[in-house]
This record gives structure tokens, sequence and C-alpha cells, in this order.
């Protein structure tokens, strides 16, 4: 079964056996954004067609916001878009964007652990979790001998949302973002990367 198959996250946490909580995890922390991206990311929103479609979302909102992030941390990790991610039959797909360590065979290969699952959604944000969510239990077990926190973002491009799974427990945080206050949601998404950071500098030194 595709991600996309599950509507529900109540459907999903049923068939895995999934603990759902709510709880205040984010600290945000704070990010330095370039006037540049400011200036552009005001002329996108302003002149552009942004959120026809999760395509565009994805591109113009989204991806935008995770790659200059991600930047700051490109030496450890690799943000990938669209990359199948196979388990079994039951969690299988292309999630919009992945987190996934940086190989040390290259950049061109996707190696575990994966940290952050990303589903752009058209204002269903019940089906963008339901989906979200098994990509992050499909990235919990292949990272099975690592034992991770994966974190999870949904966002329609203008309301971010953020979870995470820890062991059989999922979190979704009770404080939600948007992209009309910038500054904390960098400040949100910097401190998922933050973590992810100080999880794979553990691994390292394990």
């Amino acid at each position: 079964m595709a991600f996309s198959s599950y509507k529900t996250r109540g459907e999903v946490l049923k068939e895995f056996q999934i603990t759902y909580t709510e709880a205040h995890f984010i600290n945000e922390a704070e990010f330095n954004i370039a006037d540049y991206f400011r200036e552009d990311l005001a002329i996108v929103m302003r002149e552009g067609i942004v959120d026809n479609s999760e395509f565009a979302i994805g591109e113009n909102l989204i991806y935008p916001v995770l790659k200059e992030v991600w930047k700051k941390y490109s030496s450890k990790f690799i943000l990938w878009s669209h990359q199948p991610l196979n388990y079994d039959e039951k969690l299988s797909g292309f999630p919009e964007y992945i987190l996934a360590k940086r190989s040390p065979l290259g950049k061109v290969v996707f190696d575990q652990p994966y940290f952050i699952l990303v589903a752009a959604k058209q204002d269903n944000f019940e089906a963008g979790w339901a989906q979200c969510i098994a990509e992050m239990i499909a990235a919990q077990r292949l990272n099975a001998e690592f034992k991770v926190i994966i974190f999870g973002i949904v966002s329609n491009g203008d309301c971010w949302q953020f979870g995470k799974l820890e062991g059989e427990v999922f979190t979704r945080n009770i404080i939600f973002y948007t992209i009309q206050e910038l500054d904390k949601l960098f400040g949100a998404v910097n401190y998922i990367f933050q973590q992810c950071e100080l999880q794979l500098n553990n691994l390292v030194a394990a």
C-alpha cells in the first residue's frame, strides 16, 4: 500500500499500533534569514501562483525554506526530493522531501539514517499527516538499528505543522507555524535540523 493510500491519522495509528500525543516540543532556534531570501519569497508570494497544486506548494514555499536551512548543515546531510522510500508492500512511496545523512560514498548515494519526512498538502492536513506518519514509520523501521527519532512536517505552504516519532509514540507539536511569521518558522525548522545533527553526532560517536 502506498503512503498516499492512507487518508486518516487514526487509520495509520491503528494499523501500526502507534500511540498519538500532542505536546510543545519545539524550542525555536534562531536563524539568520538572508535579505535576498525574504525579498525573493515576497515577490513569489505577491506575483506568483504558489498554491494551485501540491507540486507548486512544494516548489515555491516548502522546498525554499528547507533548502535555506539545509545549507547550514549540508556537510552532514542531503535533502532529497521525491526519492523512493520502500520498507514493504504497506509502506512504500515517494515522500516529497527526505533529510538523510550524507553518505561517505558521495552525495548521489541515498544513505541511512533518514531523519525528516515532509508532505505537502492542499489544506488537507488529516490526509497529509496520515501519509507523513506512514512515511515516518517506514523510515523508523528502515533505521531500526540506529533507533533515531524521526521528524515529520506537513504543510500547505502557509501553515506548517511538526511532529516526531519516538519509539511507538507519535507526538504532534501543539503550536503551528506560518510562513507569514518567517522568523518563527525558520526557528522551528532550524530546531528540527539541530536535533537531527545531534542524533547524527551521537551515532558517529557511539
